[in-house]
């Protein structure tokens, strides 16, 4: 890849599509990522098996677990990133979170991610939410009719 933002938005299409071998495959061996402690999935992990562990092992305590089975199709799982700031290691990137519970409720809400780029690889993956009150909210009211889900 010829520039650190085309990593980052290679990262979102792994996402997208759901392609966990390209998606660890641009991970550094010790990445990073920080989430709003107050989500399911917040706080800060590191290490790429790490995170490979906490999906076989809990797995409704990271992203994918969560949002997963919100994202039954393409349209929710489209995240549209934007390239807001690029320059040296550090990529700002605009982008979409989408769900819909079992009842057909929407949650479309942006997202701005701070990213670092080292060695052509992910090393650090920080989100600022613009309202974690109306995740929760909405995790909370499609949790128990969502398999998979803690209520």
């Amino acid at each position: 890849m010829d520039s650190n933002a085309e990593v980052v938005l290679a990262v979102f299409d792994a996402v997208e599509n759901r392609d966990a071998e390209k998606l660890f495959g641009l991970y550094q061996e010790d990445v990073e990522f920080h989430e709003a402690a107050s989500l399911p999935y917040g706080g800060s992990s590191r290490g790429r098996d790490a995170l490979r562990e906490q999906l076989e092992a809990t797995p409704e305590q990271t992203w994918l677990g969560t949002w997963g089975p919100l994202q039954p199709t393409e349209k929710e799982r489209r995240m549209e990133p934007r390239v807001v700031y690029a320059e040296g290691h550090e990529v700002v990137v605009s982008y979409r979170q989408r769900g819909v519970g079992p009842g057909g409720e929407r949650f479309d809400s942006p997202v701005l991610g701070l990213y670092e780029v080292r060695g052509g690889k992910l090393s650090r993956a920080q989100m600022f939410h613009f309202d974690t009150a109306a995740i929760l909210s909405f995790l909370g009211r499609v949790a128990g009719a969502t398999p998979g889900m803690a209520a």
